[in-house]
């Protein structure tokens, strides 16, 4: 058992109906990706964490509405160290900044992966960022995948930063993406309503599954754009924040993203896709997932002005889509 004193100010939080019948060591290691399971197990055994006004044991199941009340147990310091890596910043104020993130940018360090990350770039851009979920994700208040381009919202502070993850929980924020897909989508447009999980097979994957156990609910609309012989075009808007959600949705119905290596297998698009003959030179069009965060809106979290921030297509993905239009037009 560990006598270390929390590092922090104390936290309360009310249970939203998601999180109903977790275990409060999971759901407070979901709230803060940052510290790990175990070391808010020892708070727990520390009696640093109470929920309705009573310390806990460690099976305690939540029930919606439960408060539990908590401080960040003490972990090592994983500042990530200031980058000069370029940022496309779309809006900047004292309260939170825009980032209209480039493709192979991984936004946090993890797995190896601890140079070149958005994190590192805005530790060097910004004096001000929040901490809420730890220092090493100073500011992220959500993510997109690696090689998923388009908006991101990050906090300078930790009011703001929880005022913008209770907008995320509370599906208030309006997400809206870009997909170039293999195949003809059936229906024009439709909502996908599943459960997923990580795979069992591969752990860098997500599946889609039954509901019960550690499986997530994940909803997303989508409409067809355009259609072509072979791909479609979509808007997609994720109701829900899963991990890889539209790229696994996707996958689920038949249409993986285009150039999607993890759930497609082909890890870009090239001329010989696209044409019968095989090309003298085979152009590659676009080398990883077509996949782009086009749209996001929110409540700014101190004036409460509705607020909505465009990213346009990158240059990879208009070239990919170019060139779909033009070899694979109906």
């Amino acid at each position: 058992m560990s006598d270390a004193a929390p590092t922090s100010e104390p936290l309360q939080v009310t249970v939203e109906a998601r999180a109903h019948g977790w275990r409060v060591d999971h759901y407070l290691s979901r709230l803060h990706p940052n510290y790990s399971r175990v070391a808010f197990q020892r708070a727990i055994e520390n009696k640093q964490v109470q929920v309705n006004g009573l310390p806990v044991k460690m099976a305690r199941r939540l029930h919606v509405n439960d408060v539990v009340a908590y401080t960040l147990p003490k972990e090592p310091d994983q500042t990530v160290p200031p980058e000069d890596i370029p940022l496309n910043v779309i809006y900047d104020d004292e309260h939170l900044i825009v980032i209209n993130k480039a493709a192979d940018m991984i936004v946090h360090p993890g797995r190896g992966n601890y140079l070149g990350t958005l994190a590192g770039a805005l530790q060097f851009h910004f004096d001000k960022l929040s901490d809420v979920a730890g220092k090493h994700r100073a500011g992220i208040v959500h993510r997109l995948d690696r090689d998923t381009s388009g908006v991101l919202v990050v906090a300078k502070d930790n009011q703001v930063h929880h005022l913008l993850s209770k907008q995320f929980e509370e599906r208030t924020v309006e997400k809206e993406y870009r997909a170039l897909a293999w195949h003809n989508v059936q229906f024009d447009r439709d909502y996908i309503d599943t459960h997923v999980r990580v795979s069992q097979r591969n752990r860098e994957r997500m599946m889609v599954c039954p509901p019960g156990g550690n499986a997530r609910s994940a909803s997303t609309f989508y409409e067809v754009l355009e259609r072509f012989r072979g791909f479609t075009y979509l808007r997609l808007c994720p109701q829900t924040g899963r991990t890889h959600q539209l790229r696994v949705h996707m996958a689920h119905l038949g249409h993986p993203v285009v150039a999607d290596r993890l759930y497609e297998g082909k890890a870009a698009l090239k001329l010989s896709d696209l044409v019968e003959e095989p090309p003298e030179k085979d152009e590659v069009y676009i080398s990883r997932q077509a996949l782009h965060a086009l749209r996001l809106s929110f409540d700014h979290p101190v004036t409460g002005a509705r607020m909505s921030f465009e990213a346009p297509l990158p240059e990879d993905f208009e070239r990919a889509l170019a060139a779909v239009r033009t070899y694979r037009s109906r």
